[in-house]
């Protein structure tokens, strides 16, 4: 007989003698040694020493095969939580085969059916959910191949690596526009027209050598190799016709951002100027943090994405781009 309540299901032998609530969880049943005891009507010494056993054997790995829960359990007049080892079927199977072999036999056969219902109710539960998160997933297999570079040559710490994945995660827009690229449907929407006075090189170089000053970062920081810096900020204001080709606050950063990256307009620190270049842009146009008032792309995204751009081909402009455009646009 079988009760099930989330993830704890209700075994009980084919005489009725045994009954004890199983943990499911990791697509495996989990039992602690005192419910294998009671199952395999054994002691718990007993028990024990069969695990210690099959462990020290090499028969299975203790760290694939156990897990702490906490459970809630009565002591004298109390009920306490208790973190206590759990042992997956893999374990209860090799120790029904040492100390009770066919009630061992029948658990496994009940724990291979039960994880089989499992799964499927699961699966039929979980399809409309999955069907609707289809894109998501396309689209962040996307951007970790994007990002794989990055993440091999270990230029990428582990925060900055999970930075950019979880702004993936969140901006469940972006992750869709970047499904659209993938089948050449990706469009610019949803961008803030700019109305504020542009910037102009003089003022952004300001910027920079007050950074430079206040944080003590040397007379090579910020120090131009040419004047690929001031063509940056020309180019985001290019205009075709009469009409601007980067229209839209999120067009001018982030083209701004990958100009400065692949210009590599300066002798020391060109990766930290463009990513703060891009913070400030958004923030002179009060456009860095949302209606919630969070960051539109967190610090350590900002610092993945400016090397995931030094990193990146050529032809790959257009998505990285795009990836940015929305990530900080009015959708966001």
């Amino acid at each position: 007989m079988t009760q099930s309540n989330g993830q704890i299901t209700i075994y009980q032998s084919t005489d009725g003698s045994i009954a004890t609530e199983v943990r499911l969880e990791g697509e495996t049943v989990w039992l602690s040694q005192k419910q294998m005891a009671e199952l395999f009507d054994k002691d718990v010494r007993t028990v024990n020493e069969h695990i210690l056993n099959v462990f020290e054997a090499g028969e299975l790995i203790r760290e694939t095969t156990v897990r702490n829960f906490r459970i809630v359990r009565q002591e004298g007049q109390r009920q306490v939580k208790r973190e206590i080892e759990h042992y997956n079927l893999d374990v209860i199977i090799s120790i029904g085969y040492r100390v009770n072999s066919k009630k061992g036999t029948q658990f496994r056969i009940w724990a291979s059916n039960i994880l089989k219902q499992y799964l499927i109710q699961g699966y039929a539960l979980n399809e409309q959910k999955l069907q609707a998160e289809k894109d998501k997933l396309a689209n962040l297999r996307q951007a970790i191949t994007l990002s794989s570079r990055l993440l091999h040559n270990k230029e990428l710490s582990g925060s900055e690596a999970q930075g950019i994945l979880s702004i993936l995660e969140k901006y469940s827009h972006a992750l869709t526009v970047l499904d659209d690229y993938d089948h050449q449907r990706l469009q610019i929407e949803g961008t803030q027209v700019l109305a504020h006075p542009k910037i102009n090189y003089e003022e952004a170089i300001g910027q920079i050598r007050l950074w430079r000053d206040k944080e003590n970062l040397g007379s090579l920081f910020g120090n131009e190799k040419d004047d690929s810096f001031k063509g940056s900020l020309a180019t985001i204001y290019q205009t075709f016709g009469e009409a601007e080709l980067y229209p839209s606050i999120e067009e001018k950063a982030a083209n701004l951002l990958y100009f400065i990256v692949k210009n590599h307009s300066f002798t020391d620190g060109n990766k930290r100027i463009a990513a703060a270049i891009f913070a400030w842009f958004l923030e002179r146009h009060q456009y860095l943090y949302n209606a919630s008032g969070e960051k539109r792309i967190a610090d350590n995204a900002l610092v993945a994405f400016t090397l995931l751009i030094a990193e990146s081909k050529p032809d790959e402009k257009e998505t990285i781009v795009k990836v940015i455009i929305n990530l900080i646009n009015g959708k966001n």
